[in-house]
């Protein structure tokens, strides 16, 4: 597969089907993303992949701290600035509302959109879970080095026919993941990462995700 076919063809996937995914696949592609870039070499990231048991234990804990709701979430950073406003507040939105309109899952129907989001927390039938942390010392550049990390894993799996969804939702339960998974005292716990083979007749995984046109980001200067 092509780099550009990998990158055309990744997006977050929310239906995975229950084949398994081989540890040696996953090693295989682990090891190649260690080439991924890094400040100084620093190499900041570190990851725990979950399978069976261990994976089920942790969605049995989180399942008891569901029904609780905002109450229960202890996040050790802000997955959004709290002052995220304009396009990337209405990008931000307009994704879920593309996804709940591909689930025909109505805004004013609030149970069955909490019933969906619940889904997080049993990594959307994925057969596989990676949960990511680093050295609470680190800093945004080491952060930016994480995500470099975390990209060039999303397309080696592309290229093994497999997909993934990186989610930062699992950071709510920081305190009851910890309860479950040894993750260092002195690391903050990033995010989680499902893994395994799309569903590719869920209407969720074929919703068009847009874009914002090049100009939106990129300025140039110096050019003809």
């Amino acid at each position: 597969m092509k780099v550009s076919d990998a990158v055309a063809t990744r997006r977050s996937v929310r239906a995975f089907t229950d084949q398994p995914v081989e540890r040696e696949t996953l090693a295989r592609i682990l090891e190649k993303a260690q080439r991924s870039p890094s400040g100084g070499n620093t190499q900041p990231w570190h990851g725990i992949v979950l399978s069976g048991e261990p994976m089920q234990a942790l969605f049995d804990r989180i399942a008891e701290e569901f029904p609780k709701g905002r109450a229960a979430h202890k996040p050790e950073y802000d997955i959004y600035p709290p002052e995220l406003d304009g396009a990337y507040e209405q990008r931000r939105f307009g994704v879920g509302e593309d996804m709940y309109g591909a689930l025909e899952i109505a805004r004013e129907d609030k149970g069955q959109r909490l019933e969906w989001f619940a889904r997080n927390f049993r990594a959307f039938g994925a057969p596989v879970l990676m949960l990511v942390h680093t050295p609470r010392y680190m800093g945004p550049p080491q952060w930016s080095d994480i995500g470099m990390w975390l990209q060039t894993i999303a397309l080696l799996l592309r290229e093994e026919g497999l997909d993934s969804c990186v989610q930062e939702a699992w950071a709510v339960y920081s305190p009851q993941i910890r309860e479950v998974v040894d993750i260092p005292e002195d690391h903050i716990f990033f995010c989680g990462m499902a893994i395994g083979y799309r569903d590719e007749d869920a209407a969720v995984n074929r919703f068009d995700v847009k874009r914002a046109p090049l100009d939106e980001s990129v300025r140039w200067e110096g050019w003809q």
